[in-house]
């Protein structure tokens, strides 16, 4: 019988991450402090420790994964890649489809990656405290995690309309030790303000690093933590290409397209930059692969964002980051359960997305679920609502393949499971879901507030 999983043995978990800036046409153009300078070391390591500034600005194409690292990470790596054959079944088409299952790690996500190596390089530079945001969870979660392994103690400021639909999540981080505190809080003078000016504020993933940043800032014994967007957390996340591309091999396959879900850009960087090394040399047997972000209509920051330079905070504690973005203050819709809600997508993302090198688009809520639950009676997996968004893309790459007999190999990130986002499924089952497409008038708006230099 033709194998389905595609498993490499723990001596195969890569020694290093992949930095796509080495393959990249142009170099990465530097974030900005708030004088419109590029920003110095001094400036970012008020919050970050200086190892992982100088992954934040390395060129270099390898970069070693610490010995600790690896070895927390063999509590689940190499994650497998599966062929998707009852889901090619069910679709009827001649199409082949392999996802690569991140839904495996204890935090049940593919946030660990990093999470565990900046906890690394944190108490390597006698850090105590992590301060982070989250939005649906996944990433709280892990660096509540990666924090216990490395004892460091952790606090995570969660958009409170996450807080209150997924309380389980919330279970989680409590369980591995985190404190959690809905955002906007009371405890930072940028939660105050924001509540002073909206009691009712749902929040959102760049007031809530707010307010991690704020804190961060103000202790010498605490760092901050980011779970995407950044360029050494896409870095980290290259572990997930660089296996796949040797299960890939294993399967005596390669792909025609790859998809992954895009919030702030980690998990489709992890997935698609290791190709780029290849598309860059010229592909495979001369073919290069379609790399697709896959994001929600209702936070369409790749689709109809604009590219500038923005904060990656609600408040401008950060620098200013060179992106596609909504507006640092856009605040998402409460009614969408998907995630991926950040209003930016990370620079080195958004640079290969307008230099031509990956594509984008988006995708309507309703559907996402509807390929979710396709997926789940197939594969047995019921897949968190941002994986979906890749699915969704796959499934439809699949069907298209079904109308023209072309038999495409495609392949998607399943970035994490959706046992803690049954609410999520309830709402969608029950039709309290909607389709929601953030208007140009609102994003217009939003844009007006970039910052201007000059």
């Amino acid at each position: 019988m033709e194998s389905l999983r595609f498993v490499l043995p723990q001596s195969e978990i890569p020694t290093h991450w992949y930095n796509v800036v080495a393959d990249m046409p142009s170099a990465p153009l530097p974030p900005l402090g708030p004088d419109g300078k590029p920003a110095t070391p001094e400036q970012m390591g008020a919050i970050f420790p200086m190892a992982i500034l100088e992954q934040e600005m390395s060129s270099e194409r390898w970069i070693p994964i610490p010995q600790p690292v690896r070895e927390i990470y063999r509590l689940w790596r190499p994650s497998p890649l599966v062929r998707a054959a009852r889901l090619e079944e069910m679709l009827g088409t001649p199409a082949k489809i392999y996802y690569k299952n991140e839904s495996v790690s204890p935090a049940g996500s593919h946030k660990p990656n990093t999470a565990v190596a900046q906890a690394y390089y944190n108490r390597q530079a006698g850090i105590k405290r992590i301060t982070t945001e989250t939005g649906a969870g996944q990433w709280g979660c892990s660096m509540a995690l990666a924090g216990q392994m490395f004892g460091l103690d952790v606090r995570v400021y969660m958009v409170k309309v996450s807080y209150q639909q997924k309380p389980y999540r919330r279970s989680m981080m409590q369980t591995w030790g985190a404190e959690v505190f809905a955002s906007p809080s009371n405890l930072t003078q940028t939660g105050r303000e924001a509540l002073s000016r909206d009691p009712d504020n749902m929040g959102s993933l760049g007031l809530a690093i707010s307010e991690a940043v704020e804190e961060a800032a103000s202790r010498a014994d605490t760092n901050y933590a980011l779970g995407s967007v950044l360029n050494h957390v896409a870095l980290h996340q290259t572990i997930i290409g660089l296996e796949t591309r040797k299960q890939l091999e294993l399967a005596g396959d390669w792909p025609d397209v790859v998809f992954a879900p895009c919030g702030g850009g980690s998990s489709f960087a992890g997935l698609a930059f290791p190709f780029i090394a290849d598309n860059a040399s010229g592909g495979r047997n001369g073919k290069s692969v379609r790399l697709v972000a896959v994001e929600p209509t209702s936070c369409p920051s790749l689709t109809k964002g604009d590219y500038a330079y923005d904060f990656g905070d609600a408040s401008g504690f950060t620098p200013l980051m060179k992106m596609y973005t909504l507006g640092h203050d856009f605040m998402p819709p409460g009614i969408h359960a998907g995630g991926l809600r950040y209003h930016g997508a990370s620079p080195l993302v958004s640079q290969l997305y307008h230099e031509g090198l990956i594509e984008a688009m988006g995708v309507p809520q309703l559907a996402t679920f509807e390929a979710g639950v396709m997926f789940a009676r197939a594969e047995g997996i019921i897949p968190a609502p941002e994986s979906n968004h890749a699915i969704r893309a796959a499934v439809d790459e699949a069907l298209r393949c079904k109308e023209s007999g072309e038999a495409k190999t495609i392949l998607f990130n399943l970035t994490g499971h959706g046992h803690f986002d049954m609410a999520s499924y309830d709402r969608y089952f029950s039709g309290e879901l909607e389709d929601f497409s953030y208007p140009e008038a609102a994003i217009k708006e939003s844009l007006q507030h970039l910052p201007r230099f000059g």
